[in-house]
């Protein structure tokens, strides 16, 4: 298994966010995680990359627990974080920031080869890979975002609201990127609002709610589920 979370309890302050919650996700698969806004998404995903510490329970990737883990040590060992808002170093060149995810790896010819390849990914990145991050638009930031963690060669990518704040037509290209990105066997933990795209993309599914995992399944069978289409899919 590639990740495991069991039985992970995380504090919010003094509240509980997470309340023994349990999940896999495999070698490949990508697994979505839906849930209403406060239901803890973003915080599971902060504790695994290591930027929240752990009550109770674990974190396994590749068969080694990583919770208590250094969030720096996490990246190395080949986990991708790619937050809420899509943050990139504003002042700094599309390139640049490209180079920043890839700051871990020793091989410059191979982060080179990677930076070309991102430029194929996403060409609209190779014509603005001179301008200042902050002047892209939200859904170029959006592909900067997930091109960065790209770059720091992981075997797991940990998606947080991709989606949010864009235009139909880019929430349309987000998803032929989960896509391409799966064909290349990473593994995708996607947390994300709009949960008819996540289930269209996602091999399995889990429903977080106040902390709770409260369905687990298949992505069609949870798709499927009268409560998951009158809470998350408009009925």
């Amino acid at each position: 298994m590639l990740l495991e979370v069991k039985d992970l309890t995380v504090n919010y302050g003094t509240a509980l966010a997470l309340k023994g919650v349990s999940l896999t996700v495999g070698e490949g698969e990508v697994v979505a995680l839906i849930g209403a806004n406060g239901a803890g998404k973003t915080t599971l995903l902060r504790t695994i990359s290591g930027l929240k510490s752990v009550r109770s329970g674990q974190v396994t990737f590749q068969g080694q627990r990583i919770d208590g883990v250094p969030a720096h040590d996490i990246v190395k060992r080949g986990v991708a974080h790619i937050p809420e808002g899509r943050i990139v170093f504003g002042p700094m060149s599309v390139y640049d920031n490209l180079k920043m995810g890839a700051y871990l790896r020793k091989d410059q010819k191979a982060v080179a080869k990677d930076i070309e390849r991102m430029y194929s990914l996403f060409p609209i990145l190779k014509e603005r890979r001179k301008q200042l991050s902050e002047s892209l638009s939200g859904g170029e930031q959006q592909m900067l975002a997930v091109a960065r963690a790209l770059m720091a060669a992981p075997k797991l990518l940990l998606m947080d609201e991709p989606s949010m704040g864009l235009s139909p037509i880019m929430v349309e290209n987000i998803g032929s990127i989960v896509k391409d990105i799966h064909q290349t066997g990473i593994g995708i933990l996607l947390v994300e609002q709009n949960a008819s795209m996540a289930l269209a993309l996602a091999d399995r599914a889990y429903v977080l709610e106040v902390g709770n995992i409260v369905l687990e399944g298949p992505a069609s069978m949870v798709a499927g589920n009268e409560r998951v289409r009158t809470a998350y899919l408009g009925g």
